[in-house]
Formats: structure tokens, C-alpha cells, sequence
């Protein structure tokens, strides 16, 4: 396979990478940043890359349903690995925690994450997005 322009080169990257959410710094050994930036806005038009956040992308693919790009993992899976790539340490939020200490039976759905220290982050898309709360 002939990699001739930075799309194709990002777009092979992306491919055969385990993780499913990516940042810009991951593609600056490719070229400058006005540049990585260009081929990731042409991935997200194309429909190959779901942008979640600033700074965010996600891997996707296309529905059965619609036909429109949606990402491979669910949404709290996305966030978790995107506060991993970005260094914020998570925790059970405290529904997780009432939940598994006896104290409530409604099964959380993993769409509010703990998070140590202060994150002034949106993580999400198409208008669903993951609440933030810190942790004690």
C-alpha cells in the first residue's frame, strides 16, 4: 500500500491502531499541526472520524439503520478512553457506587464519570453528551 499524502497516512494510522479515540499529537510525527488538522477535518467530512470533543475524535463506522457515521464503541466507553489518552484519572461516580452498595436498584447507564480534579470538558455527540462530576 502506497501512503502519498497525509490523509492516507492518518487514515492508515487510524486503522491499525487499537485505541478508538485519537488527538492531534498523535499525528504530529506526520507533519505540523495546521496540516494534521486539515486531514482530520476531511476524516470527519468523510465520515471516517466522529469529532467528540475539542481535540477528540473517534473511530467510526456507518449505521445499518441511517447510514450515518456513528462511533464502534458506546459513548461511556469513548469518554473513559478519552480521559485515559488525556491523563485525567477516573473514578465510580456515585451512582455506580450507590448502586453497588445496596443503596438504590436503579443500574446506572455509565453516562456520568468521576473524575479527579477539575475537567472543564464536553465529551460526546450528535446532542448526547457525558456528565462530568468530581470526585470525593
Amino acid at each position: 500500500m502506497i501512503l502519498k499524502t497525509l490523509e492516507s497516512k492518518v487514515r492508515y494510522r487510524i486503522k491499525r491502531n487499537k485505541n478508538s479515540v485519537f488527538i492531534p499529537s498523535d499525528f504530529f510525527d506526520l507533519s505540523d499541526r495546521d496540516q494534521v488538522a486539515r486531514a482530520l477535518r476531511a476524516l470527519v467530512k468523510e465520515g471516517a472520524l466522529l469529532k467528540i470533543g475539542y481535540g477528540l475524535y473517534a473511530r467510526s463506522k456507518v449505521s445499518s439503520l441511517t447510514g450515518q457515521p456513528i462511533p464502534e464503541k458506546s459513548l461511556p466507553e469513548l469518554a473513559r478512553e478519552a480521559l485515559k489518552v488525556l491523563g485525567i484519572k477516573i473514578q465510580n461516580s456515585s451512582f455506580d457506587n450507590d448502586y453497588q452498595s445496596g443503596n438504590t436498584t436503579q443500574v446506572p447507564t455509565g453516562r456520568v464519570i468521576a473524575v479527579k480534579g477539575r475537567v472543564s470538558r464536553k465529551i460526546g455527540y450528535g446532542g448526547n453528551y457525558i456528565t462530568l462530576e468530581q470526585a470525593a
